[in-house]
């Protein structure tokens, strides 16, 4: 069999799924992206996602010939079915069986669906997305087993091989920063701390170190821990 040559990123316009369009522009001759607007409380990641594109394509022009459309999806009913504190204006808490409330039911099973369906129509069999089991939030969607279960049945449901990497699954955030590191050096980091967006609160008015945010969301303090243990394992 032929090995692919494209591939399609799940770009949020994170750490994370920055990260892994640098991995994928590494690896593969065409590269696209896909975008979803869920109902998120806070529009800044929408944002923070032509930020970071526009950011690569001006320097990175290695890349710039691969880095090919960006899509976006309307996935609004998400939001309005799902009382999350990602969608809605609530406390950020810890339910009763120990999930979080920033946790959107089946999102990363719909992301991958609808990535896929867009896939088979681009000709595109590969989708990269950013999660992670090593340092995360507790989300069950971002657990290897769902991401192998959701593999199967897309293959199975579209009669043709899908795959879905996951480059960042077993790596801590810290190992994530050295990652981007190794990908496009320096340059790299300083897009992902300038412009992509983590913070759950959609706070941009704060700079760390690591980046913005409130530093004080479990999103910031992942990406903060990951930052300071990077320094310290690898610099």
């Amino acid at each position: 069999m032929n090995k692919p040559t494209s591939a399609l990123v799940l770009f949020s316009g994170g750490q994370d799924s920055t990260t892994c369009l640098a991995s994928a522009l590494k690896r593969f001759r065409h590269v696209e992206t896909v975008g979803f607007d869920y109902g998120q409380r806070h529009k800044v990641e929408l944002d923070a996602r032509q930020n970071v594109l526009n950011a690569i394509r001006s320097q990175f022009p290695q890349w710039g010939d691969r880095l090919g459309d960006d899509h976006f999806i309307d996935l609004t009913a998400l939001g309005e079915i799902s009382e999350t504190a990602m969608t809605r204006e609530e406390e950020i808490s810890t339910d009763d069986n120990g999930l979080p409330s920033t946790f959107v039911p089946g999102r990363n099973l719909i992301f991958l669906t609808m990535a896929a369906a867009l896939g088979w129509r681009r000709g595109i069999s590969v989708l990269i997305g950013g999660m992670c089991e090593t340092d995360y939030s507790g989300y069950p969607d971002c657990r290897r087993d769902t991401i192998d279960a959701q593999q199967k049945a897309l293959g199975l449901g579209m009669d043709k091989a899908i795959t879905i990497e996951t480059p960042l699954m077993w790596l801590d955030k810290a190992e994530t920063w050295q990652l981007a590191m190794d990908l496009g050096g320096q340059s790299l980091v300083d897009i992902i701390v300038n412009d992509s967006h983590t913070c759950y609160l959609g706070e941009r008015g704060r700079k760390h170190d690591w980046g913005y945010g409130c530093g004080k969301c479990p999103a910031c303090e992942l990406r903060a821990s990951g930052y300071r243990k990077w320094q310290e394992r690898f610099r």
